[in-house]
């Protein structure tokens, strides 16, 4: 195996793509999908019909919008309402239009690595919802976080919706959960959106739709890698690929290179050499069910408060709070 010896990079994307595509086997970052067009191609996913994650917490969040609230502002009626990876703020809305809408004091607080996707969250919400105090902050969840917690002892209230968590493989799970759970206080509370085991197809068509949108979003990380690091990758070299693990509930995705070729990098002074059918690992859509994800809470230092689920049993929003320290 060749031995390089890594140029001096200056960005994290640099660095990652660097280390993920002369690491063997190959793999690169979901975070890198979401620029402009990344964050459109989302969008368009969200609103495919084989894509029910959307569906399904949109339906619990409008069937709980009332009970949801209350909990939010129990104990402490003012609250700043933190999303961690907010995007366009879809769902989120429907909870900040009761919130406002009933005199809830509160302040929204959108994170997400996108200031794309945070810019367009904050235009829509001042022609929809005026009346929210909205404060965007860019950056990574835990940095934003610490920050935020620094400020005052305010009351938070932390939404991880998506099911984003199933980014994360379960040891990476925990350990996510245990960095919020540091930076959460006695009042604090986590809700958290997580897809729940199923029907292996219905997994397998949410990830690999007819249209072909699922891959061309897969793919968009290729075409930043062109356009920022100086790249030649032919994007009709690679097929997107999923696959779906029951027993373990992860559904992973894979660009497949269809021939063997070089790909050069000029910008990272790199050659990547792929044979034909060889792999690039790209995201992990782990799924969950209910002793799972008490034994993540238990192992990350939460206690469950209380859960939300649709009418079909495919999804679920669970609430958390920080356990007593001994």
């Amino acid at each position: 195996m060749q031995e390089l010896i890594a140029p001096a990079l200056e960005t994290q994307f640099e660095k990652d793509v660097y280390k993920g595509l002369t690491d063997y086997p190959k793999h690169l970052s979901s975070q890198y999908f979401y620029d402009a067009t990344g964050d459109k191609l989302f969008q368009d996913i969200m609103d495919m019909p084989e894509y029910y994650l959307t569906d399904r917490e949109f339906e619990i969040l409008s069937e709980n919008t009332e009970e949801i609230a209350q909990l939010f502002a129990q104990g402490n009626a003012s609250f700043k309402l933190t999303e961690l990876g907010a995007g366009d703020g879809m769902k989120t809305k429907i909870l900040l239009k009761y919130l406002s809408e009933n005199n809830f004091d509160f302040k929204y607080q959108p994170i997400d690595i996108s200031q794309n996707a945070l810019d367009g969250l904050e235009k829509s919400l001042r022609n929809e919802l005026p009346q929210v105090l909205v404060e965007t902050r860019q950056g990574t969840y835990f940095e934003t976080l610490s920050a935020i917690n620094a400020e005052n002892g305010t009351k938070k209230v932390i939404l991880f919706l998506g099911s984003n968590i199933g980014n994360l493989l379960h040891p990476q799970a925990m350990e996510f959960l245990r960095n919020i759970q540091e930076v959460m206080q006695k009042e604090d509370l986590l809700l958290v959106g997580f897809d729940m085991k199923k029907n292996p197809q219905i997994i397998l068509d949410a990830y690999n739709d007819p249209k072909g949108i699922t891959a061309t979003f897969n793919k968009n990380v290729l075409t930043r890698i062109n356009r920022e690091l100086d790249g030649n990758f032919n994007l009709d070299k690679f097929r997107h690929w999923e696959v779906y693990n029951p027993e373990s509930g992860t559904a992973k995705s894979y660009l497949v290179a269809m021939e063997g070729h070089t790909v050069t990098l000029e910008k990272l002074d790199l050659q990547v050499n792929f044979e034909a059918w060889e792999t690039i690992h790209t995201e992990i859509s782990q799924k969950y069910d209910d002793r799972t994800i008490k034994w993540l809470a238990d192992r990350a230092g939460l206690k469950i408060v209380t859960e939300f689920g649709d009418a079909k049993g495919q999804y679920k929003n669970y609430v958390f709070r920080r356990k007593k320290k001994q």
